[in-house]
């Protein structure tokens, strides 16, 4: 029996960066409700614990450590959690990443706001990783899945050095598969896009233009919801994707595609939505 068929038969520990709302909120209960215990890092404490407490309402398992993952003390501390608990991690998902803070130019742009993106997008990606490495090697072997976005392949007004971090985040992984092929560590990542989420609600995107729009603009015909990406990331953590890695995988609805972003017929600006404004 491959290394990759054990964790279909056994319970797997698996990591979820950022994982009590939205995108990561949707990944932790769907290795939960799988059977595996996670691992749920988070800064925001009350969203982390309602959503363990969701987990294990349903059945499930989980463990919470709150703090902010791109501090180096909250890296140490869920190292500390993973050995004492679980001795290593099955899965690593690192989904924190964030467009804010933000300034509509590149040239507007302070320096500090790029290191906190780089610290948000990249950074803790390699951080957290090296961290959990050196067990998961040990174990023989492992799932690593970051999150990137489509935006990491398209150019996206704005958001300059988000973009840039993120086309990291997916040369990291295509490189670190390569890497740890031997060690039957497999790396992949999905790219999200219009994931209707706390963090950017379908309501705020739409900014007052018809939904029924979508339709001509993004293929799938709505906006996606955590459950489209989540599928997903189990799939690459599964043995049935034991032969995929080094790759980002688009999960966007179609955007990519179809279309990228738009100068607005009347007035300054971009738009990525249907719009004659």
């Amino acid at each position: 029996m491959s290394h990759d068929e054990v964790p279909q038969l056994l319970a797997r520990t698996v990591v979820v960066t950022g994982g009590a709302l939205g995108i990561g909120g949707g990944i932790s209960r769907r290795f939960a409700s799988d059977g595996d215990h996670v691992v749920l890092v988070d800064i925001d404490e009350a969203a982390a614990n309602a959503t363990a407490a969701e987990i294990e309402a349903d059945g499930g398992r989980c463990s919470v450590l709150v703090g902010d993952i791109t501090a180096d003390d909250t890296v140490a501390a869920l190292v500390a959690l993973v050995e004492s608990e679980h001795g290593h991690a099955d899965v690593l998902v690192n989904n924190v990443g964030d467009f804010r803070p933000a300034k509509s130019f590149f040239a507007k742009s302070p320096p500090e706001q790029w290191r906190r993106l780089h610290e948000l997008n990249l950074w803790h990606v390699f951080a957290v990783t090296h961290a959990l490495l050196p067990a998961m090697i040990a174990a023989g072997g492992g799932s690593i899945i970051n999150v990137s976005t489509v935006e990491a392949f398209r150019g996206i007004p704005g958001s300059a050095v988000y973009s840039a971090y993120n086309a990291g985040v997916s040369a990291f992984t295509k490189s670190l598969a390569v890497e740890l092929g031997p060690s039957r560590v497999r790396v992949n990542a999905i790219a999200p896009d219009l994931a209707d989420t706390p963090q950017t609600p379908a309501e705020l995107m739409l900014a007052g233009r018809d939904p029924a729009l979508l339709r001509s603009w993004l293929p799938a015909g709505r906006f996606g919801q955590p459950e489209d990406f989540s599928g997903v990331v189990a799939f690459l953590a599964s043995k049935d994707a034991a032969f995929i890695t080094g790759h980002t995988i688009p999960v966007d609805g179609g955007t990519l595609a179809a279309s990228g972003w738009y100068g607005k017929a009347a007035g300054r600006g971009w738009t990525n939505m249907p719009d004659h404004a």
